[in-house]
């Protein structure tokens, strides 16, 4: 079984993971933010850590202490980012990497750390390029340490980070364009929203289909029938309501709280809707409220109402 198909069925995650979580707090944001350039995605970026990171539980018992937790953590996450390319199918380039001459002109980085700008962008490169130039000026990493994490030499890591270095400099003006769907999949979500602001949780039912999976990160993994998910939505003492959005371009539900200056989002959630004897159905959730950095670290976020 591996990890992903662990956390599927778990359950309420057991209090020692979760304290194993609570060591690492510090470090999450950083994880995360290396994980989510390496998708393309902070969504994605989450989901990729979330599967790191219960891997690395289940292997403590290998980790030498005397060695420092964050390359050993950051390593795991970059081995689960190039399993999520390689099922994607986006690894174009990354095999022939090994064959390329390390013989280079050196290229200055593009600052102390990549610009957020830029940032944004190392996903247009290939899997190792993108990881060389995140792990090397965006994360400090050195660069015998990045060809430790990236399972390769000096020289590969410096020719790496030559044309991902390059390639960014000619991609400084591109910009995130909304991901399509389709109509029924937007008239979808948006009876959900509806639904969940009215409280009207049987008309939500009727657009999940009966196995669908839930995921709140952090907190439970599993079939949405064996969870109080909207129990505990409805007895949250803060004003609150959901919305229909946009994050990096990918259409979104963002949680909304009343705040000074109105309604603000503090959450976003994800469907996974598939289509069944031609009718569409809501087969899962993520929904990661209690995961703050996936919304700091979107690129843009906007309300679509």
């Amino acid at each position: 079984m591996d990890a992903q198909q662990a956390l599927d069925s778990s359950g309420p995650f057991e209090a020692r993971y979760l304290a194993f979580l609570e060591t690492i707090t510090q470090l999450r944001p950083r994880l995360h933010r290396y994980c989510s350039r390496m998708t393309g995605s902070v969504m994605d970026g989450e989901d990729v850590v979330q599967e790191a990171l219960f891997h690395a539980y289940r292997k403590l018992d290998t980790f030498d202490d005397r060695r420092p937790l964050s390359p050993w953590l950051f390593r795991i996450a970059h081995n689960r980012c190039i399993d999520f390319l390689r099922r994607r199918g986006v690894r174009e380039e990354a095999e022939a990497f090994s064959v390329e001459s390390d013989a280079v002109v050196p290229v200055e980085p593009v600052g102390p750390a990549v610009s957020q700008a830029l940032e944004y962008l190392v996903s247009s490169l290939p899997p190792k390029e993108r990881a060389c130039v995140l792990l090397k000026d965006v994360f400090d990493y050195s660069l015998e340490e990045v060809a430790e994490l990236v399972d390769s030499t000096v020289g590969g890591v410096k020719a790496a980070l030559n044309r991902g270095r390059s390639k960014l400099e000619s991609l400084s003006d591109r910009r995130i364009v909304p991901s399509p769907t389709t109509a029924e999949a937007s008239s979808l979500v948006r009876r959900y929203v509806d639904g969940f602001n009215r409280r009207d949780w049987d008309e939500l039912r009727k657009l999940i289909g009966a196995d669908a999976r839930l995921r709140v990160a952090d907190r439970f993994a599993g079939r949405l029938t064996d969870s109080p998910y909207f129990a505990r939505y409805e007895r949250q003492p803060i004003p609150w309501r959901m919305a229909l959005g946009q994050l990096d371009g990918e259409a979104v539900i963002l949680s909304l709280q009343k705040g000074p200056a109105g309604w603000e989002p503090k959450a976003v959630i994800r469907l996974h809707i598939v289509e069944h004897l031609a009718e569409q159905r809501i087969a899962g959730i993520t929904d990661y409220s209690h995961c703050p950095w996936v919304l700091a670290a979107a690129g843009s976020v906007t309300l679509s109402e």
